[in-house]
């Protein structure tokens, strides 16, 4: 699969299945043997299990009432990054994540790695500058 195939479906399933808490179709994109880290310093959740496990986690006291996606960019080597933005609830209280994730798929399409940065701010903003969004 081409890189770009596997990056459009990738944002796009994460868009949906994020807002929905769909964390099997999210499995579905991720080769088994996967290394997700989830901040540069923590450390790396590796295989479906453990990327399962960190999902629900992360889920949990979260009600999200809208994710947006950029478009990826795509690079060499399989790789491609996107940026994001959700906005939540947090145990009641509105906030907004946004950051970007990187990826790197496998020839089947599917992601082996990955490497998120992001922040969180209280209430519901959009980001500055318009770097990915349009």
């Amino acid at each position: 699969m081409e890189t770009r195939e596997a990056a459009d479906g990738f944002v796009r399933v994460w868009q949906r299945a994020w807002t929905e808490h769909d964390v099997d179709a999210l499995l579905e994109l991720y080769a088994e043997d996967c290394v997700h880290r989830s901040m540069p310093f923590r450390e790396p959740h590796r295989g479906r299990a453990a990327l399962a496990e960190y999902l629900r986690w992360s889920f949990a006291g979260e009600r999200v009432t809208d994710v947006h996606f950029s478009a990826p960019v795509v690079g060499e080597d399989g790789v491609a990054v996107a940026e994001f933005r959700v906005l939540a609830e947090e145990d009641g209280a509105p906030s907004t994540l946004a950051g970007c994730v990187f990826v790197r798929f496998d020839a089947a399409g599917l992601a082996v790695e990955t490497r998120d940065y992001w922040h969180t701010v209280e209430g519901h903003r959009e980001p500055e500058g318009a770097l990915f969004f349009g």
